[in-house]
């Protein structure tokens, strides 16, 4: 009986480490994402893509870190309400490939709720963060035609 060799456990462990974006449920009022950057600048836990959605009483700030342990340490003892959810991170060559990518998602029925992109370009290439219904799918679909996808030890410093 043959086992894995470390590479392809390597490989494995990696692909099942999906990337967990945070959303976190602010009041819709001055300085308060300055608050929460503050916070996570002072733990030394670094934003690597963030978006902001507004209502009349509150924001929902969704953010991607390279600590998400410390994150969730500082977010709970800091009463800042959160969720995390699983998103897809895909690293397009450049914007020209925006079309293609969202074709891949099309062609494979995935319903894509929102995408952002990262604050940090890496060699210059575009990143994206994407929320589908169906992340293991919209993997696949990507990798399928091309795109690299991205777990969470990819975006660690």
């Amino acid at each position: 009986m043959q086992t894995a060799t470390p590479i392809v456990n390597a490989r494995i462990a990696r692909a099942m480490s999906p990337v967990k974006q945070f959303s976190v449920f602010a009041e819709n009022r001055v300085g308060r994402l300055y608050d929460l950057t503050s916070l996570l600048n002072t733990y030394d836990v670094h934003i690597l893509a963030l978006t902001v959605h507004d209502t009349i009483d509150s924001a929902i700030i969704r953010l991607i870190v390279d600590d998400r342990d410390k994150t969730r340490e500082l977010l709970i003892n800091n009463d800042f309400p959160y969720v995390e959810r699983e998103v897809v991170v895909v690293d397009l060559p450049d914007e020209s490939q925006l079309k293609t990518m969202l074709a891949a998602l099309l062609e494979a029925e995935v319903n894509l709720h929102y995408f952002y992109s990262f604050l940090k370009r890496p060699e210059g290439r575009e990143r994206l963060a994407i929320h589908v219904e169906e992340p293991e799918t919209a993997a696949q679909a990507l990798n399928g035609r091309g795109f690299k996808t991205l777990s969470e030890p990819d975006l660690l410093r």
